[in-house]
């Protein structure tokens, strides 16, 4: 499902998507989904496409953060957590750093 997140948001012509394996780190999740959009209409588009989709799929989200302010959206699918963020944001609160001992998972 991960996979599946990153290439949604590569579709939609987000910036940097990465996916991080956090599943020996924490048990909060298995993998985190990281990318950038350039403005808030691109980050809604991102977590609604997202949202349609997995949806298809039978994932249901537990829960969503962030939408309406679109600098930082956060989705939880329990295993995988979406992070969307403004460039800004992005660069301030650096998961990437953060959670440096996760490795990246090609996709």
């Amino acid at each position: 499902m991960a996979i599946t997140c990153a290439r949604i948001a590569d579709e939609k012509k987000a910036q940097d998507v990465i996916v991080l394996d956090i599943s020996k780190l924490t048990f909060i999740a298995e993998y985190f989904v990281i990318c950038t959009g350039i403005n808030e209409r691109q980050l809604h588009t991102i977590a609604d496409e997202i949202e349609v989709k997995l949806r298809k799929l039978s994932k249901g989200r537990i829960g969503i953060e962030g939408y309406n302010e679109a600098k930082w959206i956060l989705m939880d699918y329990g295993d995988v957590i979406v992070h969307l963020f403004g460039k800004e944001m992005r660069s301030f609160y650096d998961l990437e750093l953060l959670w440096g001992d996760a490795p990246k998972i090609s996709w």
